[in-house]
């Protein structure tokens, strides 16, 4: 039986105070990551909500905007285990999900045992994941999906919570493989991380090239930040915002749309799934600001990051120099 959303689940004194002090302590963890993380604030946030809501990420930026330092202090402020895997075009499935090795004991029996592979951990950065061929993108698919592996006809189940942040370099498109919609779907955020201000990459700069470099230290174990998700599915959510976000996702889709340029101009609009993660995803911004239940603004602050990946634009408004950024303002001007 599905949980009705417009209703909370638990008094609502006990909710509020717990949704607070939760919030102070999300509060600490983005004050111990922009420590060693300088000028990406929007990113920290997307990348938290994103974790907070059960999902994966797909961060998107040229190099060395410290995406990659960024999974690594994400793993040790939260008490995570995080790996990291390298994807090239001669990357196997075996390579990340693990295989099965043939061995022999003592009294001349042989047996297969599974050695897992980097996937088996909390927190897994795919480092230019659009580098890897078709059939290794589609394992790491049901890893994100079904939160376990088969290998060898047996199903070995991933460590909880399990999330994927995948990067991809924007600039370099030759020799890579298109991530398909069905993947890019799976993703709960695209994060577009952009160029730090000149403030932020001054510290940065006297930050990491002197004789001592400040590491990230444990804000919040584990089991605490598994915690923090479940009460995210339990933050209520009011019929307006639940509208809202329904009308947004809906209005994005050139068959139901009310507009003339998304009918025009989009070739496909976002799923059910959309919705699903915009809903997951206002939830967990309000939590990670202290907040009791989400608001119109939490919409319009995830609105481009949930919709950028889930929709793509025809030939005519590449023609037209329409792009998409401008037609996800189009749908969140009721919002604004």
């Amino acid at each position: 039986m599905q949980e009705d959303v417009r209703t909370p689940v638990v008094s609502t004194e006990a909710a509020v105070a717990e949704v607070e002090a939760l919030g102070k302590r999300l509060a600490e963890v983005r004050r111990r990551i922009g420590e060693v993380i300088f000028g990406q604030h929007q990113v920290v946030e997307e990348t938290l909500i994103t974790l907070l809501a059960g999902g994966h990420a797909l961060l998107i930026g040229v190099p060395g905007l410290a995406k990659t330092r960024l999974v690594e202090t994400l793993g040790q402020v939260l008490g995570l285990s995080a790996k990291r895997v390298q994807f090239t075009p001669d990357l196997m499935p075996a390579d990340i999900l693990g295989s099965e090795v043939l061995e022999e004991s003592e009294s001349g029996r042989r047996s297969f045992r599974f050695i897992q592979g980097p996937v088996f951990c909390q927190l897994l950065m795919a480092d230019e994941i659009n580098r890897a061929s078709p059939r290794t993108q589609s394992a790491l698919l049901q890893s994100m999906q079904e939160r376990e592996v088969s290998v060898g006809g047996v199903r070995h189940p991933l460590p909880h919570p399990f999330h994927v942040l995948a990067t991809q370099n924007p600039l370099e498109q030759e020799g890579t493989y298109p991530l398909p919609e069905a993947q890019l779907d799976r993703f709960l955020l695209q994060i577009d991380v952009t160029y730090p201000d000149l403030a932020a990459e001054r510290e940065m700069l006297l930050a990491t090239t002197g004789a001592f470099e400040r590491k990230p230290s444990e804000a919040m174990s584990w089991s605490d930040f598994e915690a923090a998700q479940r009460l995210v599915r339990r933050i209520p959510v009011g019929e307006k915002i639940m509208d809202a976000i329904l009308t947004l996702v809906r209005d994005g889709r050139p068959e139901t749309s009310q507009y003339e340029e998304v009918r025009k101009h989009v070739a496909w609009g976002p799923g059910p799934r959309a919705s699903q993660a915009l809903m997951l995803a206002v939830r967990a911004r309000a939590l990670l600001d202290g907040r009791f239940a989400p608001s119109a603004d939490d919409v319009l602050a995830l609105a481009a990051p949930v919709l950028r990946h889930r929709m793509a634009l025809n030939f005519s408004a590449r023609a037209e120099g329409v792009t998409m950024p401008s037609i996800i303002r189009l749908l969140c001007q009721p919002l604004a």
